[in-house]
């Protein structure tokens, strides 16, 4: 895809939604730190659901751990993996209380070093509670920029390198919001909603679905 095309493109997605925003619910970093680890395999909307009962009794390291394992995992049971990602959310609590006062690290490898944050996790609490031009790709991400021809690659990393690389600045900051969300709409995954995409024709993808 050709430079004048990936701007286009952005271009596009930031017309249709100009000042997005992560779909979760949070108020502090700490909050959207925990509410992005138990995201893993999850819907936002059950997370939203499981932290709306969570977090008015812990929204901070020290109230996660009086809270305690057993009890955290009580309110977060209806999202999947709720045992181990209860037991990374108390793990992950201490350690910012025992390594950073209790707050949140504007640094990858810091929150990379805390239990259940991995690289997607730390790219979406750069980007979003700290404003840096990080890439999170997750599934939604991974296939509309193969689909598209945005930014192709075998696996998540080498999809992150080449949105980094070829996205222009201007779009950078918002370019993680503005593709998640076209994927988890528009490009889905089984039936593209092809005929409602706003890049449609910049879209390198041969299976396009047609207008009824």
């Amino acid at each position: 895809m050709s430079p004048a095309k990936r701007a286009e493109m952005f271009r596009r997605l930031r017309a249709a939604s100009p000042s997005p925003r992560s779909e979760l619910a949070f108020r502090t970093p700490y909050e959207l730190l925990v509410a992005v680890v138990l995201s893993a395999q999850a819907t936002d909307k059950s997370v939203n659901l499981a932290t709306a009962r969570l977090f008015p009794a812990a929204r901070t390291p020290q109230a996660m751990l009086a809270l305690g394992e057993a009890r955290l995992a009580e309110h977060i049971r209806s999202i999947g993996l709720y045992r181990t990602k209860a037991r990374n959310v108390i793990g992950l609590s201490r350690l910012l209380l025992e390594r950073h006062g209790g707050e949140v690290p504007a640094a990858r490898e810091a929150l990379e070093a805390l239990p259940g944050v991995g690289r997607k996790t730390a790219n979406v609490v750069l980007n979003v509670a700290f404003g840096q031009p990080t890439i999170a790709v997750d599934t939604h991400i991974f296939r509309v920029a193969n689909r598209t021809g945005l930014a192709p690659g075998r696996d998540p990393l080498a999809v992150e390198k080449k949105l980094l690389k070829f996205t222009p600045e201007e779009f950078r900051r918002h370019a993680h919001h503005w593709l998640i969300l076209h994927g988890r709409y528009v490009c889905l995954a089984r039936k593209p909603r092809c005929p409602q995409c706003a890049i449609r024709d910049l879209c390198g993808f041969r299976g396009k679905t047609q207008d009824a």
